[in-house]
């Protein structure tokens, strides 16, 4: 049995590309999808909480999918928020190859799939969306969310997405307890086991 996860920065299993259809902002789609990312078969559960509950995102301005996959979360941003820019972060660079060839099968221009450290440092955020990846441990879950989160502009929300089982609420917690302070932390739904986490940054 391979012992590669998808949040392997060079997956090496043979890539082979499979077609899955679909739903996302509305449509239904064909897109792609490949072994040795997050849930290749379909768009997972906690994701689909997400996109189900989260309010519309911002029109335009600078969009974040931190952990992004082969990229439901970005591809619905980009198809809902023609304007913006998305951002699809992830160290998985299979998963970025997907995500810039679905955008490319929808004729979506505004969706830069990129490596952590190719996100420009004064990019700031007018939303992200996320379901982070909590298996990897809780020292690189936490450096993952505090590095990312501040950089939402002021008065503008995250919204997580994370399991019941694995942790959601102390996760919200400490979240309220670690991020600046004047940072909104609630859950704004509960869907399938999963919880919907908003966090809001503090207001200028």
């Amino acid at each position: 049995m391979s012992q590669e996860h998808y949040f392997s920065s060079k997956p090496a299993s043979e890539d082979a590309l499979r077609t899955v259809r679909v739903r996302l902002a509305g449509r239904e789609l064909e897109l792609l999808t490949a072994a040795g990312v997050f849930s290749p078969e379909h768009v997972d559960h906690g994701t689909r909480v997400l996109l189900d509950h989260a309010p519309e995102p911002p029109a335009d301005g600078q969009l974040l999918d931190l952990g992004c996959g082969w990229g439901p979360m970005a591809l619905t941003l980009a198809l809902r928020s023609p304007e913006a820019t998305v951002w699809a972060v992830d160290v998985n660079e299979r998963a970025l190859d997907l995500v810039r060839r679905n955008a490319a099968r929808l004729g979506l221009d505004n969706v830069n799939a990129v490596l952590p450290a190719d996100v420009p440092g004064d990019v700031a955020f007018r939303a992200i969306w996320s379901n982070p990846p909590i298996r990897i441990g809780k020292p690189q879950l936490h450096e993952l969310l505090t590095t990312w989160l501040p950089r939402l502009e002021a008065g503008r929300s995250a919204w997580l997405v994370v399991q019941k089982n694995l942790g959601a609420d102390s996760l919200q917690r400490w979240l309220g307890e670690t991020l600046p302070s004047g940072t909104a932390v609630e859950r704004h739904a509960t869907d399938k086991g999963f919880r919907l986490i908003e966090v809001r940054s503090p207001d200028a």
